[in-house]
């Protein structure tokens, strides 16, 4: 249990590693605060699960990692999470600023020149009326073709973990994001999960052909930056903790982590 004030970490969660694509840029701009990073691996993939029994368990689980780690700021690095619960979880912990992640389909609107755009997700994000929402209010004017993924998060953890993917497989998970329509073709992809961004070397080597990748990372760095700069100053102290709702991470998830500065915890 973390007691200092001014040591209360940030806390950056995910349902899996992808989360880590948010902490890489978040230690470029907030390298002095302690963070603490939980993955649901116990429930990866949350596109398995029913939305009602996600939502309820995402709700129990955090009012557990507030409890346990009293952090200052949440960052729900993950586009399932934030796009399903995160008003259910401020309605349930009114005291606890979060920092959410949704696709990025306002700058997508924005930069695209030929007006098609896809948004690469998993297939609950693709669901979700939420990201509707977004491309009713920012991207009325422009053809989205909204990708669901069954696999492309799976094909990203093997990555982080074994350092090879079949790039054959990532090429069949993007190709429906590229739409030829009338001498035009999609000149964007959003990438709307954060598993995604550590596989957008092999994205680029494997399209059809080239388009502007964008990555919602950098943003939600920025964003935590602004909130965090009501908080105390920051005293960090040891290693940041990785938490894993399994228990039980493999070796190879321990030295994934070790490698962005964590130390994993274990159950108390």
């Amino acid at each position: 249990m973390v007691n200092a004030q001014a040591s209360l970490p940030i806390l950056f969660f995910d349902s899996g590693i992808g989360g880590l694509s948010v902490v890489k840029e978040a230690r470029i701009v907030l390298p002095e605060h302690p963070y603490v990073y939980v993955a649901d691996d116990a429930a990866f993939p949350y596109g398995d699960w029913e939305e009602e029994a996600l939502r309820a368990r995402l709700v129990e689980l955090f009012g557990r990692l507030i409890a346990r780690f009293e952090p200052a700021l949440i960052v729900i690095a993950c586009n399932t999470a934030s796009t399903l619960a995160i008003a259910d979880l401020r309605a349930a912990y009114p005291g606890q600023s979060f920092v959410g992640t949704v696709p990025a389909i306002k700058p997508a609107a924005e930069r695209t020149r030929s007006g098609l755009v896809s948004v690469l997700a998993t297939p609950g994000t693709v669901r979700r009326q939420y990201t509707r929402d977004l491309i009713g209010q920012y991207a009325a004017s422009c053809h989205v073709r909204l990708v669901g993924s069954e696999n492309l998060a799976r094909l990203a953890e093997q990555y982080m973990r074994e350092g090879f993917v079949d790039e054959a497989a990532v090429r069949q998970e993007i190709v429906p994001c590229f739409v030829e329509q009338e001498g035009r073709r999609t000149d964007i992809v959003v990438l709307a999960c954060t598993h995604y961004p550590f596989l957008v070397n092999r994205m680029r080597k494997t399209a059809p052909w080239p388009v502007d990748w964008i990555d919602t990372s950098e943003a939600i760095a920025r964003r935590a930056l602004a909130l965090a700069q009501e908080l105390p100053q920051p005293q960090r102290q040891g290693l940041d903790l990785a938490f894993f709702t399994s228990g039980n991470p493999p070796p190879a998830l321990s030295r994934l982590v070790g490698g962005f500065g964590f130390a994993v915890a274990r159950e108390p």
